[in-house]
């Protein structure tokens, strides 16, 4: 069962300092990149993130999840001579598009990692630190999947654990390492199927991302909705986001790079993740790049 103590979760505030708004990115050393870079041996490539297609400006992007909006809403203009401009509208945290969570999207209690006032924090004009503004260089990591989903997507309600983390290392010959972005398929894409409960990550595979020292995560299903302990913190929102300051790369489609590892026989890869240079945002969409 899910721990419901909340008295010892794993936690990273403090740990590099009380100005630090990269968190868990620390991790990637110099020496990481270097060892994400030599994955890259073939050439071969595939996108992580869901396609969107905008919707016209007119519809809502905060319609309920049984409406089909697209998270992009757009407004094309002509002008006389030959260009053509537009302007959007994007919710940067819609089960439709894979997008990237800064540190400041989840509150614990009333502060912000490393312990900011969620008040001066988050304000009217923008967010003032743990923002995006700590994703400006990029990400490169090596990223390791590990596919939960092989013999067909995983039942609902299902808790994912460290043991199901360690059978797909050995399953797949792959080890997560410290400074690795950890790639989970689970076969539940974004929401999944309305008024079903999904299945999601444990607090007890969580405790292991923290000891093995994940950098970043990318889940195709994160937490589970209905929540798997509802009186207990959002294992992977609340506990690897909020408390562990662990970037979080939500709603991927991981279905192509599940494709592409197994007919290469490799489940590791060089990830880079380099978001649009846009400071003080909660999160932005994002489409990472696995490099094998």
């Amino acid at each position: 069962m899910t721990d419901t103590n909340d008295t010892d979760l794993p936690d990273n505030w403090g740990r590099w300092g009380a100005d630090d708004e990269l968190g868990t990115l620390n991790l990637i050393t110099d020496e990481v990149r270097a060892r994400a870079a030599a994955e890259a041996r073939t050439g071969q490539w595939v996108s992580l993130a869901q396609p969107i297609a905008p919707d016209a400006m007119f519809f809502s992007p905060f319609a309920p999840e049984t409406a089909k909006a697209s998270p992009v809403q757009q407004m094309v203009s002509h002008s006389d001579g030959p260009v053509a401009a537009d302007l959007s509208l994007v919710y940067h945290h819609h089960w439709h598009s894979t997008h990237l969570d800064a540190l400041a999207h989840w509150s614990t209690g009333d502060q912000v990692y490393p312990g900011r006032p969620r008040e001066q924090v988050v304000t009217p004009f923008g967010i003032t630190h743990a923002s995006t503004t700590a994703f400006a260089a990029g990400i490169v990591t090596r990223g390791v999947l590990l596919d939960l989903a092989v013999e067909g997507p995983l039942p609902p309600a299902y808790e994912v654990t460290s043991r199901d983390f360690e059978q797909a290392e050995e399953r797949q010959g792959v080890e997560v390492c410290s400074g690795d972005a950890l790639v989970v398929r689970l076969g539940w894409t974004g929401s999944g199927r309305h008024g079903t409960p999904s299945p999601g990550i444990g607090m007890d595979a969580i405790r292991w991302m923290h000891r093995r020292g994940v950098a970043v995560v990318a889940p195709d299903r994160g937490d589970a909705i209905p929540p798997l302990a509802p009186d207990a913190p959002s294992p992977l929102h609340a506990v690897a986001l909020g408390r562990m300051a662990m970037p979080l790369i939500d709603v991927p489609q991981l279905d192509d790079l599940a494709e592409l590892c197994a007919r290469l026989e490799r489940y590791s890869f060089l990830l880079t993740v380099a978001p649009p240079r846009i400071h003080g945002l909660t999160g932005v969409p994002v489409n990472p790049i696995a490099m094998f």
